[in-house]
């Protein structure tokens, strides 16, 4: 099967957006600026997409819950203007306008996990010109603290979390 989308899809994430049990899709529109998403029956199929404004050069998106109201929220990172964009979702397939949070320079991906111990979920991004990664640690309602950065490699251009080393806390790994 084949569904429609913005231009130039780059990026994709599933969860259940509208608490029917069933997987959604959500999908990064890097030359229209949007993500689309698109609400599944359970088999097999989804409706046509729903699209919502991002930033420029929408790449990769992530879904969790930012603000812990229990509903899955996206967060996308936007590459042509240095940003994040969470959309905090409404639980019946919706999401809120977006709210634009300062990354490094060309942001490229994105990860998710809680990096400092708060209980409350934070975004890690690789920033592909910087040669940095930025955290923005959550607040538990749906905003962040402005970004914090760390120098990588040269031209980092992925990012996963987890415990490498076993202390409990997530560590950070990048690609470059």
């Amino acid at each position: 099967m084949t569904y429609s989308t913005g231009t130039s899809p780059s990026s994709v994430a599933v969860g259940d957006f509208n608490n029917d049990t069933d997987l959604d899709i959500v999908v990064t529109n890097s030359q229209d600026d949007t993500v689309s998403v698109l609400l599944g029956y359970g088999n097999g199929s989804f409706t046509d997409q729903t699209t919502y404004s991002t930033g420029f050069g929408t790449w990769s998106v992530a879904v969790d819950d930012f603000n812990n109201d229990s509903q899955l929220d996206i967060v996308v990172v936007n590459r042509d203007n240095n940003t994040v964009s969470i959309l905090l979702g409404y639980g019946n397939g919706s999401f809120a306008n977006r709210t634009a949070y300062s990354t490094g320079s060309a942001p490229t991906a994105i990860a998710v996990g809680d990096f400092n111990n708060d209980s409350q979920l934070d975004i890690v991004v690789v920033n592909l010109y910087g040669n940095t990664v930025s955290i923005l640690l959550g607040y538990g309602n749906g905003s962040f603290e402005n970004q914090t950065t760390y120098s990588t490699g040269s031209v980092p251009e992925s990012v996963a979390v987890g415990d490498f080393n076993n202390d409990t806390r997530l560590d950070i790994v990048v690609v470059n």
